[in-house]
């Protein structure tokens, strides 16, 4: 029968184009507009590494103090001082931990015709690789042997390989980094999680994936600056030692606890470790510190835009407005077809017949809106970008899930739509329209 009602509502469309077409457009323009900005919203408030989410945990540690913090309502600093940070490295309490920072590096090629360019660096330690999951085209991170004797090692981008060596496996070579020669442990496959949650605190989430990485403990040892924040509630003295020595904060600090006995157990420990800076005096007040995952600190730091929110919601609000006009549509269409199914209903067809058939038509006119609402979502991306930052524009994609979605969500939501015009042409009275005509 489904073939049959289809037949029969291709046909009842083809009677009026004009109201069908009017139909399929206003469902088309209000699904267009719903997934454009669901896009961006999804792409901004998207789980970065789904399996790894609520293992991997920032801590945060007041060495501040209540006088400065009480600004931020109490908050420690975002990050961490390099004393804090070397000392948790030190304990080692987590499965893994690793502490990381920007840097600011150009790479010199062999190569005379190409220019020397500058690309996207951290310092960190080599614990973040299996850490943050980073997938490897070739070779593999450095060692912790190597964090230690502060190796020349560093890990490219696959962009910078293509680039460098024509795709060509380079483990073993070297690279010119600011006039000095590193040694490619690994080559990164494609790897640009978003947001990105590893230094939120500096890109705001939406920024360019990370192209190179090199020792933290060589880093430091070049006396490297952070290219990143630098939160100081005092002016430090003078020179790299006495930088590292001060109190601000400007390091990122991540550990892995893979249960919730290893996250309670972290989080005494961050207890008991402000507890002893408070008895050896370097602290004066009481231990302030803080354990968000990933997810949770993505929402600490309100990465997601608020204009993304706001965009979705009117966005849906235009929807509704378009499938409202589809009812009053809908309900002329089929009571202008009254005579017909006081026919129909006199000839023994019973309402559930009315109503699967008419459900058939506004599936129909749902699907062609669909389809059409795809091709005006498409062009909805290309203008992201009048609205939002490029940076959170260019993650918004009309992808085969969101194209599935565009579609599902045009013939449920017209499917609803018809439901109260179908509800009263099945009301219709075979007697009176016999009577009648």
């Amino acid at each position: 029968m489904f073939g049959y009602y289809f037949r029969l509502g291709l046909r009842s469309l083809m009677r009026n184009p004009a109201l069908t077409a009017l139909m399929i457009l206003s469902i088309a323009v209000g699904v267009a507009a719903s997934m454009t900005t669901y896009a961006v919203f999804r792409a901004t408030s998207s789980n970065p590494i789904p399996e790894k989410s609520s293992q991997l945990f920032l801590p945060q540690i007041d060495n501040w103090g209540p006088t400065v913090t009480a600004e931020n309502g109490g908050e420690p600093p975002r990050a961490m001082s390099y004393i804090d940070a070397m000392a948790l490295m030190r304990d080692g309490r987590a499965k893994r931990q690793t502490a990381l920072y920007p840097i600011e590096t150009t790479v010199m090629p062999s190569d005379t015709s190409l220019l020397p360019f500058y690309v996207n660096s951290y310092a960190t330690y080599a614990s973040s690789f299996p850490m943050f999951d980073v997938p490897f085209l070739y070779g593999g991170g450095w060692s912790s042997t190597e964090d230690d004797s502060r190796a020349a090692v560093v890990v490219i981008s696959r962009s910078i390989n293509d680039k460098l060596f024509k795709g060509a496996n380079s483990v073993g070579r070297e690279i010119n980094i600011d006039n000095r020669m590193y040694r490619i442990s690994g080559v990164m496959d494609h790897w640009n999680p978003q947001p990105l949650f590893y230094d939120a605190a500096n890109t705001g989430g939406f920024y360019e994936a990370a192209e190179l990485f090199i020792p933290f403990t060589l880093a430091i040892n070049l006396e490297l600056p952070t290219y990143g924040n630098q939160s100081c509630y005092k002016t430090p003295d003078p020179g790299w030692e006495a930088w590292l020595q001060s109190e601000c904060a400007w390091i990122s600090y991540w550990v892995e606890l893979p249960d919730q006995a290893s996250v309670d157990a972290y989080r005494n420990y961050l207890h008991s470790y402000s507890s002893q800076q408070q008895q050896t005096g370097r602290f004066n007040w009481a231990p302030n510190a803080r354990l968000h995952n990933v997810m949770e600190w993505l929402d600490y730091l309100k990465v997601v835009p608020p204009e993304s929110k706001i965009s979705a919601l009117l966005g849906l609000g235009f929807l509704l407005i378009c499938l409202v006009n589809t009812i009053g549509l809908l309900l002329a269409k089929f009571m202008r077809r009254a005579s017909e199914i006081g026919v129909r209903r006199a000839l023994g067809a019973p309402r559930s017949a009315i109503y699967q058939q008419f459900l058939v038509e506004a599936g129909t006119v749902g699907l062609t809106g669909g389809i059409l609402g795809l091709l005006f979502t498409g062009l909805g991306m290309l203008g992201t970008d009048l609205v939002f930052e490029p940076e959170i524009a260019r993650l918004a994609k009309l992808d085969t899930s969101l194209a599935l979605l565009t579609v599902a969500v045009a013939v449920l939501t017209t499917v609803i739509a018809a439901l109260y015009p179908i509800w009263r042409a099945a009301q219709v009275r075979p007697a009176w329209q016999l009577k009648s005509n």
